[in-house]
């Protein structure tokens, strides 16, 4: 199991890499605190990630949550298709705005 890691790309460019699963994901929550320290735009890079379970759609869903609340505009960019069929499924793929890697 690969840990996950959020990375600093640019100014508004984030990287998250590994897995995304209940083991890894708690570590990941508060380091979407960092995303909305300056910018107005944020687009994470989800290329890196390896498998995805329903935590790291949560995971997802709380960056979200957190840039609405601070009036930020969040996009994930390269999502995985495992973690795609998952927003898919839960019926939230339109509100996390994910653009697929294919």
């Amino acid at each position: 199991m690969s840990q996950g890691q959020l990375s600093c790309q640019s100014l508004g460019q984030f990287s998250l890499a590994g897995d995304l699963s209940f083991e890894t994901v708690p570590q990941l929550v508060d380091a979407g605190a960092k995303l909305f320290q300056s910018g107005d735009q944020v687009c994470i890079d989800l290329a890196q990630v390896g498998r995805s379970d329903s935590a790291g759609l949560a995971l997802l869903m709380s960056w979200l949550r957190l840039a609405r609340q601070r009036g930020k505009y969040l996009r994930f960019r390269q999502v995985p298709s495992q973690l795609l069929s998952l927003a898919r499924v839960s019926g939230v793929e339109h509100i996390l705005l994910l653009e697929s890697s294919v």
